[in-house]
């Protein structure tokens, strides 16, 4: 971490510690009424879970701004005082978040509440495509190290990142535990209706491939029998070699898929690389890492999101 960051935060962290130390979850700084538990989320579908879970009884702030592509950020000074004067922290986990770990490092307030998400959930690996339809979790040229931190886009693995994280707000703030449960209990309801949606399209589809601008879909693909065909790796802005393009480009015709789908917050430049070399069309698929002005403009929201997914996959799936 560079040392100009280390020594920026030293001022900011040493005054919020007063704050912090003055505060509980029974009263506002002034006094005035009841406080609200500090939920700071690290990007989006973190700060949706934790915002239907809490309702009225939290106040929630997300750290990578919207539109803001969550694999380059790097958290600023302010961004580590939020987390210092947070009664909850929460993020996905996973290696999502490279980040985490230093922050976390720098953060003394011991009331602070850190969750990860994805704690419990059998995380996949990274393993070597073999274009067979056996490994839907992986890209061309991807070290099989490296595990897939993108749970939160499979409805299923979802339910239980939301029940993660209302089991800490019920710790944190016990006297409202009945309420957190059944906000989860609601959501998950939600969620559930969300799987039997895609549990209901793609239950014996004859097409299965789908092709994707970044290796983002694999919990997705696996929960509903599904191959996913990623052009990049874990991060969007992985650029796949000559030859990797080459073998998208030989799968891409020979299953004769007719869409190329990118992201919003990524450059589509590759998927349209690809699109154009083999005479199909590009689309949308969201990965969900965060919304756009325009998507929060027309209401959009987690659910709302992955119902467009489910319509362009529909789509993508029948063309082939």
């Amino acid at each position: 971490m560079k040392k100009w960051w280390k020594l920026a935060m030293c001022g900011l962290l040493t005054s919020s510690l007063f704050a912090v130390g003055c505060t509980d979850l029974n009263m506002n700084d002034d006094s005035d009424g009841p406080h609200k538990v500090r939920v700071v989320t690290s990007f989006y579908p973190m700060y949706e879970f934790a915002k239907q879970i809490g309702g009225d009884l939290v106040d929630v702030t997300v750290l990578v701004p919207s539109g803001m592509e969550p694999h380059d950020w790097e958290p600023k000074p302010k961004d580590v005082a939020k987390v210092q004067e947070a009664d909850v922290f929460v993020y996905n986990g996973a290696g999502f978040e490279s980040w985490v770990d230093n922050v976390l490092g720098t953060v003394t307030s011991p009331s602070l509440k850190v969750v990860e998400a994805s704690n419990g959930i059998q995380l996949l690996e990274n393993k070597d495509e073999n274009h067979d339809g056996h490994e839907d979790a992986v890209a061309f040229g991807q070290p099989s190290q490296m595990m897939d931190p993108h749970v939160w886009l499979d409805p299923k693995l979802a339910q239980q990142e939301v029940r993660t994280i209302a089991n800490a707000l019920e710790k944190k703030d016990p006297a409202h535990a009945e309420v957190y449960k059944k906000n989860a209990a609601d959501y998950i309801a939600q969620l559930a209706d969300l799987d039997q949606a895609f549990t209901d399209e793609f239950t014996g589809a004859p097409n299965k491939e789908f092709v994707t601008s970044h290796t983002a879909f694999g919990y997705m693909a696996k929960s509903y029998g599904l191959t996913q065909v990623p052009i990049a790796g874990l991060s969007p802005e992985q650029e796949p070699s000559a030859g990797d393009m080459r073998d998208i480009v030989n799968l891409v015709k020979a299953h004769n898929v007719k869409t190329i789908f990118f992201e919003t917050l990524a450059s589509p430049k590759v998927a349209e690389t690809v699109a154009r070399e083999v005479g199909a069309k590009t689309g949308v698929l969201n990965p969900l890492e965060g919304l756009t002005e325009d998507e929060k403009a027309q209401g959009l929201d987690y659910i709302g999101v992955q119902k467009q997914n489910l319509t362009a996959l529909k789509q993508a799936l029948s063309e082939a």
